[in-house]
């Protein structure tokens, strides 16, 4: 089988595990396995992302909606997923008698299809226009074509899957679609006490080590990989001076791993790691010097009880 014939994830396993360091994208995490996973950790005591962004919405969705300012958008969001928290700012908006139209894109049709269907039963007057397809291309369409201005959402502080120079491309790519006067309410976990940091992503009850592990299980399923997951070890790093947490699935021991759809051994030395998740964190100035390298006005800084978490509306200028 040629490259070309093989599945995006056996194609990206094949890339990284030929490098030096060894990496995989945290993308695979969520197969069916991963995302029952991820729910069990949205609802950990340690993680506290979910719930600071929550608690963002649920106490200061006035302020936010007037800090937006427009009479009339539409609410983009990129990377929607269920719009659980997305939620409580639709509710209020609408409670308000806000004119808006809610656009949620996604690569999966199916994840749109899910949260249409959700959004019907759950709060059937929202006017709703799913957009599947790449953020940029989707975006870059609209912009061409419809006028209207524009709130993006990016949320959950998904800016940190990337290091901080691809995070300015990113931005920089983000306001090239977008109109003068388009805003953007973005998420960003905060610096904080380096344990609290640690313990998010490492828990005590061991289902973040499970969550990374089952990436393994994952090849072992789906490319005929014969990784013995009790061989390798997650491991966490947090680095209070540039903000990078980093995850990392380390090989306890010399072994060599078959991996049938790739045709291909890869042979791991003792202690040897496969770095597979970046999740940075940023100070305020940081991220305001972001927003100006990536052409962007902030307005305005949202930061939960605990100071943890900031939703940060930015402006195109």
């Amino acid at each position: 089988m040629t490259t070309a014939e093989l599945s995006a994830f056996a194609r990206d396993v094949l890339h990284g595990l030929s490098k030096t360091p060894k990496q995989l994208p945290s993308m695979y995490f969520y197969d069916e396995q991963g995302d029952q996973l991820f729910q069990r950790i949205m609802h950990m005591p340690e993680y506290y992302l979910m719930n600071c962004e929550l608690d963002i919405f649920e106490q200061q969705k006035a302020q936010i909606l007037n800090a937006i300012g427009l009479e009339h958008f539409h609410l983009l969001e990129l990377g929607a997923g269920d719009g659980y928290k997305t939620r409580v700012l639709l509710r209020y908006f609408m409670e308000q008698s806000v004119d808006f139209e809610y656009q949620p894109v996604d690569i999966s049709p199916n994840v749109l299809l899910e949260l249409e269907q959700r959004l019907r039963e759950e709060l059937p007057e929202l006017k709703v226009h799913s957009l599947p397809g790449d953020y940029f291309k989707v975006l870059h369409e609209v912009k061409e074509t419809d006028a209207t201005p524009k709130v993006v959402l990016f949320l959950g502080a998904n800016i940190g899957n990337y290091p901080q120079k691809r995070a300015a491309a990113f931005l920089r790519h983000l306001q090239d679609e977008l109109n003068p006067g388009d805003k953007l309410l973005i998420g960003f976990d905060l610096k904080k006490d380096p344990d609290v940091i640690l313990c998010a992503y490492n828990d005590p009850a061991g289902i973040t080590a499970a969550f990374n592990l089952n990436l393994l299980e994952r090849m072992n399923r789906e490319l005929g990989a014969n990784f013995n997951v009790q061989d390798f070890r997650h491991w966490e790093s947090y680095d209070p001076v540039t903000g990078a947490t980093r995850s990392f699935l380390v090989s306890e021991k010399a072994q060599h791993v078959f991996i049938k759809a790739l045709n291909r051994s890869f042979h791991f030395d003792a202690w040897e790691a496969i770095n597979v998740e970046l999740s940075q964190k940023y100070s305020l100035p940081e991220i305001e010097s972001l927003a100006r390298e990536a052409g962007f006005q902030v307005e305005q800084h949202f930061t939960d009880d605990q100071g943890y978490f900031v939703d940060s509306l930015w402006c195109k200028v």
